[in-house]
């Protein structure tokens, strides 16, 4: 893989085991018409509900490790030198949701401050969420491109850290390390399915700006014993990857609001399309209709779920017989306000 980032998964592994909230999320088998169809689990993922879990709290301590010139170990999670560090620091994000509840998660045990930025779309639910971490919350904008750049004028003026999940020209450092956090998951199901030695055919990774999707597949191509397809799954309303793709170079797209609300994303991140155009083999796009019949479905599994968390199982759905596939349900129940 040419001219992309590099993703350490021993780096995150080692800070996120240390977290007290921290253990590997489930990897079931379970049953759809007749077919055992693989699920990674991460609906209660370090009791966020989510895998954006490992980006946040792994990118705010990589950051606050910056400023000290060392790297935060197990025991500095209480100590009081990170935490006099840590609380000078104020760390600001735009978030469809989750990504901001990692953030906040994240401040809050390293001793930090968070202030994220929400778009109007965002259900209140998160909002009631992230004031209950102790972070500042700023409606911004109609749209969540209103709240990125709400966010970066943010950081400009105040000085806080600006922690996206999302990349562009100029700025790629803290997106990384985000995307370094989610190696973590591919990680846990490489452990597995070695053990197991038995090894999903087809891998389903929805995808907003891209960051799980590329940290994924850059695992899975970069050390998975037996390669199976990758397929990124993006809502009809918003495939910002699948055109930027096919364009070769990154593209913006127009669509209506979808109801996958943390797939809704119009503009790529550039490290994401970066690995992606390299290791996907197939961009899909989903209804929010099929989304919405998913939930439903991922309901009668056991799983408590939204549009946009089981948006890869609505995309087998309609991909027909495969032999061994894999979805990720990617986040919980979200209350609508």
């Amino acid at each position: 893989m040419k001219n992309i980032p590099m993703l350490d998964p021993r780096k995150p592994a080692t800070l996120l085991e240390a977290c007290p909230a921290y253990q590997s999320s489930p990897l079931d088998v379970v049953q759809l018409d007749g077919r055992n169809i693989l699920v990674k689990d991460e609906t209660a993922r370090m009791r966020l509900g989510a895998f954006k879990a490992l980006g946040g709290v792994y990118a705010v301590a990589q950051l606050i490790a910056g400023t000290m010139a060392r790297p935060i170990a197990a025991e500095d999670f209480q100590s009081e030198p990170v935490r006099a560090a840590a609380g000078r620091m104020t760390f600001v994000c735009a978030s469809a949701g989750n990504h901001g509840m990692a953030v906040a998660a994240g401040a809050t045990l390293l001793g930090a401050k968070a202030r994220i930025h929400l778009a109007d779309t965002v259900p209140e639910d998160f909002a009631r969420r992230l004031r209950a971490k102790g972070s500042e919350v700023v409606r911004s904008g109609a749209s969540y491109e209103d709240s990125i750049a709400a966010a970066i004028r943010d950081g400009e003026e105040t000085g806080a850290v600006h922690l996206a999940d999302g990349s562009w020209p100029g700025y790629t450092e803290p997106p990384r390390l985000v995307m370094e956090g989610y190696t973590v998951l591919a990680e846990e199901m490489r452990r597995q399915f070695e053990t197991e030695e038995r090894w999903p055919s087809h891998v389903y990774l929805q995808a907003g700006v891209g960051g799980l999707a590329a940290a994924v597949a850059y695992m899975i191509r970069k050390n998975w014993a037996t390669q199976p397809e990758i397929i990124i799954v993006e809502p009809e309303a918003a495939p910002c990857l699948k055109e930027s793709v096919e364009a070769g170079q990154l593209v913006t797209v127009e669509g209506p609001v979808s109801n996958m609300g943390r797939l809704d994303c119009k503009v790529p991140s550039m490290l994401a399309f970066n690995i992606l155009q390299q290791t996907a083999d197939r961009f899909v796009t989903i209804t929010d209709e099929a989304a919405a019949d998913a939930v439903g479905v991922a309901h009668g599994l056991g799983y408590q779920s939204t549009p946009s968390g089981i948006a890869g199982l609505a995309a087998l759905m309609a991909d027909g017989e495969r032999e061994r596939p894999l979805v990720i349900v990617s986040e919980g129940a979200v209350a609508d306000a």
